[in-house]
């Protein structure tokens, strides 16, 4: 990207379809599903505060951005419909979950079936020993 600047030049959310659109100088386009953005929040309530303390998110196959908030001329705040609102998205990081989006999807998908979890959230697993 010219000038190495990971901060996009325009943001539109698709509410229907809870998507975020980030588009960036030289035309690349990213759409992100807000389940995504949400089970990878960069929030203490997600990662922790270290290695190994990340908090797997379930059920939360329909959750939706309500609000965007700028902060400074770094970052995002995104608000989700069911009430998450501590993650600040950094344009490297935003930038970061675009390129990333298959290889990090599919780690969370294996994550939920290696914890026998569910995206759905009226879906609950049950495992029984016979």
């Amino acid at each position: 990207m010219p000038g190495n600047d990971p901060k996009p030049l325009g943001i539109k959310l698709h509410k229907r379809s809870r998507e975020l659109e980030l588009e960036y100088a030289g035309g690349e386009r990213y759409t992100l599903p807000c389940e995504y953005l949400r089970v990878y929040s960069p929030s203490a309530e997600v990662r922790g505060h270290g290695s190994g303390q990340e908090t797997l998110q379930t059920g939360k196959m329909n959750v939706g951005i309500s609000a965007i908030n700028p902060v400074g001329r770094y970052a995002l705040q995104l608000v989700f419909d069911d009430g998450h609102d501590t993650g600040l998205y950094s344009w490297d990081y935003l930038h970061e979950l675009c390129t990333q989006q298959s290889r990090l999807w599919q780690n969370y998908l294996d994550r939920l079936e290696e914890a026998g979890a569910n995206r759905d959230p009226d879906v609950q697993v049950m495992h029984f020993q016979p």
